[in-house]
Parts: structure tokens; C-alpha cells; sequence
């Protein structure tokens, strides 16, 4: 599926806010063709952002001045940015893809299922995954949850969990966890579009953001509709 024009301007609104940025700083580096930089000498983390094919840099005046003849499409590579930070004690925190949607087909399941709004089922459903999916899904930062749950031997047991937050009232940033035995079966597909369309109800645009080395999120992205946006990149920076 494509983007519709607004709803690109509303994503880059979104991170022209979240960045810390003026709300026409991507529509106007666009028209410029120049990279938007911030500097921020008290940014206890560096980030490079490119977006739709215009990049922003937050961090340091340091980093600003060494990132400044690099080529966006180098800088938007993680190893690229830790280099730089690395005397400054930078600590790589990861590269995430970044993939946008302003509508989804509904995904129906198969057979009834029981979905619910609770708390506890998705806090007993990140204890049955590993840690490391657990970390970089963060149920407990995504307000609105929707579990999958099904009834075993007499007890609700969660098996799915998609679940969206707002950024800047514009976009619904989306996370799904499925539970290790329960995966490949669509679950994870179900989750993730309930909770879609719950965040496109209520009027926002829908975000994909994942680690770049993950290839089933990736995948699932994909399959649901997403459309690729852009890249993340983030350093957190040592004492100065």
C-alpha cells in the first residue's frame, strides 16, 4: 500500500516534534536538499533520522562539526555514528527500520477469539517470552493493549498482544509480542491489525519501528501493509 501525501507531512511533522525540531524542518530541508541538524550540547543520546530522503542529526556541537562531510546514506549506517561518538563514550543502542501506513486491509481470524483490554494478561504474556523480544516489543510503554487469550484447561491464557502508544497526538507507534509456542500460526498478524485499526478509529497514523536485524518484524511489517519510511539511527553518549 502507498502513503497518501498528508499522511507523509503528518509522520514528518510527528518527528520534526519529537526531535525537538521547528514543524516545517522536514519540508523545508526537503526544498533545500540540506540535512537538518540540532545542536544540543546537554543530548544524553546522539540521533541520526532520515526520513522520506531528508535526514536530520541531533546531538552535540561535536558530532554536528564530524558528521558534517559525511554522506547521509554512510551516516544513517549504526557503525557509522558510534564511530564518532566512540571518544565521547558512545554506546551503540541499535538501528531501527521505520515503516508508516495511513490504512491496513482488517485482518479476520478463523474462529472466534477472546481479545482483552487488561493489563495482567500482557504483563503474564511478556513473562512467557524472551527477554530480548520483550525489551524491544516494550508492552509496558504501549497504553492501549489488546490480547488474544484462550481458554486451556479452564484458564485464560494469553497467546498474542498488539498494542499501540501516541506520539504527538499524530501517530500510533505499534508493538506486537506472541508467545514462543504460539508463533507461526498468524497470531502475531491478528494482534498487530486489531490493534491497528483500533489507532486508525481513532483518527492517527500508524508507525513500524524495529530493530533492522530482525528479520520476522521486519516480515510482519511487510505483510501487514507497511510502507518503508526511513531509518533510525541512535547512540547513547558518556558523560561529558
Amino acid at each position: 500500500m502507498t502513503l497518501d501525501a498528508g499522511s507523509a507531512a503528518i509522520i514528518q511533522l510527528a518527528w520534526a516534534r519529537r526531535l525537538g525540531l521547528t514543524d516545517h524542518a522536514f519540508s523545508e530541508a526537503l526544498a533545500s536538499g540540506e540535512r537538518i541538524v540540532r545542536v544540543d550540547e546537554a543530548a544524553s543520546t546522539a540521533e541520526f533520522v532520515r526520513l522520506f530522503g531528508v535526514s536530520a542529526l541531533v546531538g552535540p556541537q561535536w558530532l554536528v562539526d564530524a558528521a558534517a562531510d559525511i554522506p547521509d546514506a554512510e551516516m544513517a549506517q549504526h557503525v557509522t555514528l558510534l564511530t564518532l561518538t566512540r571518544s565521547h563514550g558512545g554506546h551503540g543502542l541499535g538501528a531501527a527500520a521505520l515503516f508508516f501506513a495511513d490504512d491496513l486491509p482488517l485482518k479476520q481470524p478463523s474462529e472466534e477469539m477472546t481479545v482483552s483490554h487488561g493489563n495482567p494478561e500482557a504483563i503474564e504474556l511478556e513473562g512467557q517470552c524472551p527477554p530480548d523480544d520483550v525489551n524491544e516489543v516494550g508492552l509496558s510503554d504501549l497504553e492501549n493493549r489488546y490480547t488474544i487469550v484462550h481458554e486451556i484447561e479452564g484458564r485464560r491464557v494469553p497467546l498474542a498482544c498488539g498494542a499501540f502508544t501516541e506520539w504527538e497526538g499524530l501517530l500510533a507507534q505499534l508493538g506486537v509480542l506472541v508467545d514462543p509456542d504460539w508463533r507461526r500460526r498468524g497470531l502475531g498478524l491478528l494482534a498487530a491489525s486489531i490493534a491497528a485499526h483500533e489507532a486508525l478509529a481513532a483518527g492517527l497514523t500508524l508507525q513500524w519501528r524495529t530493530d533492522v536485524s530482525n528479520t520476522g518484524s521486519l516480515a510482519l511489517a511487510r505483510k501487514l501493509g507497511f510502507t518503508a519510511g526511513g531509518i533510525q539511527t541512535s547512540v547513547l553518549l558518556g558523560p561529558s
